[in-house]
């Protein structure tokens, strides 16, 4: 069995990966901000830690204490995160630098933590829980949507680097789900509005208002196919998680090579012609 680190078990997809993942008979090291959280759970098997992704400083102390509470560390996960909706011009710089502290350098900081670790044992598994946003950014996301694609950018470069290693890496683009993550405890909002954008972007948080509580997404099956993936002797780099998801993602492909075909010969017209230099 191995030995898990999760960020954000308190609720959500982190709730359920923490469930299946004990369930398969691992054991897991949580973080919640609060430091408890309420599950029932073989107190050998399940270790909660107090840890807020926003406090940089914290996490190589946060990793060591988790391989010194069960002697190693096998599969990090950084699930923890939130979003930030209104248009790029609205939000201010401190929205925009705590919500990539919290988003993609809370998760970078546990990467370069927990591989040392990784790789003196030769092996191990990065989980990246990144989103569909990343893949096919919409107004009124877009600051969300870059600090997730920087994190599925990052994975695919550690993909590259960590593969002769012995150490896997899998970046989880999930679709619409049904925890409270569209809920505004876990949203937060542009601290400016202009109305410019009113057509483009006021209706995107309607429109999560709306689906809140009735996404078709499950939560405990999605983190079946994810410890499914880490389990696997071919485990995917990316693993894109609902059937919305997997519609926009492949929408989004579509899009991009319409737009290859349709300036390939100019694209292609770049070179330096031959003898000119």
């Amino acid at each position: 069995m191995s030995v898990w680190f999760i960020t954000g078990i308190s609720r959500g997809l982190g709730r359920a990966l923490t469930k299946a993942a004990l369930g398969r008979g691992h054991t897991v090291v949580g973080t919640t901000r609060s430091g408890t959280v309420d599950l029932d759970a073989p107190r050998d098997r399940l270790h909660v830690l107090p840890f807020d992704l926003a406090h940089l400083d914290e996490v190589g102390a946060v990793i060591d204490r988790a391989c010194a509470v069960t002697g190693g560390l096998d599969v990090a996960v950084n699930n923890a995160g939130y979003g930030l909706l209104g248009a790029i011009e609205e939000a201010s710089a401190e929205q925009v630098r705590h919500l990539f502290d919290v988003d993609l350098f809370g998760p970078l900081r546990v990467i370069q933590a927990a591989l040392p670790h990784l790789r003196s044992q030769g092996r191990g598994h990065l989980v990246n829980v990144s989103s569909i946003a990343a893949l096919d950014p919409l107004a009124g996301s877009g600051l969300y949507a870059a600090a997730k694609s920087a994190l599925s950018a990052l994975s695919e470069s550690l993909y590259e680097e960590l593969s002769p290693l012995g150490i896997k890496v899998t970046v989880v683009e999930p679709g619409s789900f049904r925890t409270d993550f569209l809920s505004t405890k876990w949203i937060r909002f542009t601290t400016t509005h202009v109305g410019d954008y009113a057509a483009a972007v006021r209706p995107v948080p309607e429109h999560f208002a709306d689906h809140a509580g009735r996404q078709v997404g499950d939560p405990d099956r999605a983190a079946t196919v994810i410890i499914d993936a880490v389990e696997s002797d071919t485990p995917p780099l990316h693993l894109v998680l609902g059937a919305d998801a997997l519609r926009r993602c492949r929408g989004r492909l579509q899009r991009l090579s319409a737009d290859l075909d349709a300036w390939e010969n100019r694209s292609t017209a770049t070179s330096f012609v031959p003898g000119s230099r």
